[in-house]
């Protein structure tokens, strides 16, 4: 009886193994994300999408759909909440979607370096993944896009410059735009995708970008004149749906940040080099930059941005996260 069952369990034993080793059924999630594809950030996610189908023995492909195909960052956020997306690499404007305390990444003037700005990041960041988690979202990595200058189809060396003209800003926040027009500004409110229509148009006529960006996208075209003073990082993060995350195992899941981690250091170095080289692209292609070397304007300006920031604690961004961040930013500067 003994000689008969065990060819029996050895086959068993030899089908389980085979099992084993069969790979999982193939899963697709898809990304949207507004960047270019043949960016340094499309390149990022191909390059990445490429390393997660390899870590995990072509279980997990990335389909990747740039450039706002798939519409805005909220439509984005929107389209991932009912599961039509799994993951997004989304802008600030999709990452304050989900939660207002991403807004404290907008406040102009409130980073001095991108020493400064990662130091702070890094000290938020298991705060700030502990809030997406809570909202059904995961942080894969975070994206940059390079240091936030004023564009303009005049140049602009005043607040009162960029007052007197029509500025593009984020659709989506009836507060921020009440804030703008009582502050003497013109916001014209927008999707990113209907920008390079509204430039050409004269519907805009200023607007806040990476000097990268307005490369890629060619937006300095229709607004050539750019004031030298930076106002900030522009933050960005490639995340995914807690539902899409859950039915990996764990070995996928571990291959899979792994690489992400890989993508978050390829931006960390070479955006920031990269928004260099292109002020340097564009003043060949007739950029005019307007660099400021009066006190007083500075001044003016820094002034213009603590009212911005103390108009954003509470109403746009929540007290505690305000607070951290502050915080932060001391104890970097106390080093």
């Amino acid at each position: 009886m003994v000689k008969k069952i065990l060819p029996l369990v050895v086959l068993l034993a030899l089908l389980s193994s085979l099992a084993a080793l069969r790979p999982a059924s193939a899963v697709t999630f898809k990304l949207a994300t507004l960047v270019p594809d043949r960016s340094v950030w499309g390149d990022v996610l191909r390059d990445m999408g490429a390393e997660w189908k390899e870590a995990t023995n072509g279980t997990v492909n990335l389909r990747i759909y740039p450039q706002g195909v798939a519409g805005d960052d909220p439509d984005v956020v929107r389209k991932m909440r009912i599961g039509q997306l799994h993951a997004g690499s989304l802008t600030l404007t999709g990452l304050s979607e989900i939660d207002a305390a991403f807004n404290v990444f907008s406040i102009p003037l409130f980073f001095e370096s991108y020493d400064e700005y990662f130091f702070v990041l890094e000290a938020l960041e298991p705060v700030f993944k502990k809030r997406l988690k809570e909202k059904g979202f995961e942080l894969l990595h975070w994206g940059h896009g390079g240091w936030v200058h004023l564009f303009a189809t005049e140049p602009i060396a005043t607040v009162d410059d960029l007052k007197s003209l029509k500025l593009f800003v984020w659709a989506g926040s009836d507060k921020l735009v009440r804030w703008w027009k009582d502050n003497g500004y013109r916001p014209v409110p927008l999707a990113l995708t209907d920008i390079a229509t509204a430039l050409q148009t004269g519907m805009v006529e200023a607007m806040p970008a990476t000097p990268l960006s307005a490369l890629l996208f060619q937006w300095y075209r229709s607004v050539p004149n750019m004031l030298g003073m930076g106002f900030g990082p522009f933050l960005g993060a490639t995340l995914i749906t807690t539902k899409a995350w859950n039915r990996l195992d764990v070995m996928d899941r571990h291959g899979i940040m792994q690489s992400a981690e890989r993508a978050a250091e390829r931006l960390r170095v070479e955006v920031p080099s990269q928004d260099a080289d292109a002020i340097t692209e564009m003043k060949k292609r007739d950029l005019k930059v307007t660099e400021l070397d009066d006190p007083a304007a500075i001044e003016a300006w820094r002034a213009e941005a603590e009212k911005f920031a103390a108009n954003m604690r509470e109403t746009f961004v929540p007290p505690e996260i305000y607070d951290l961040a502050i915080e932060a930013r001391q104890k970097y500067r106390n080093q």
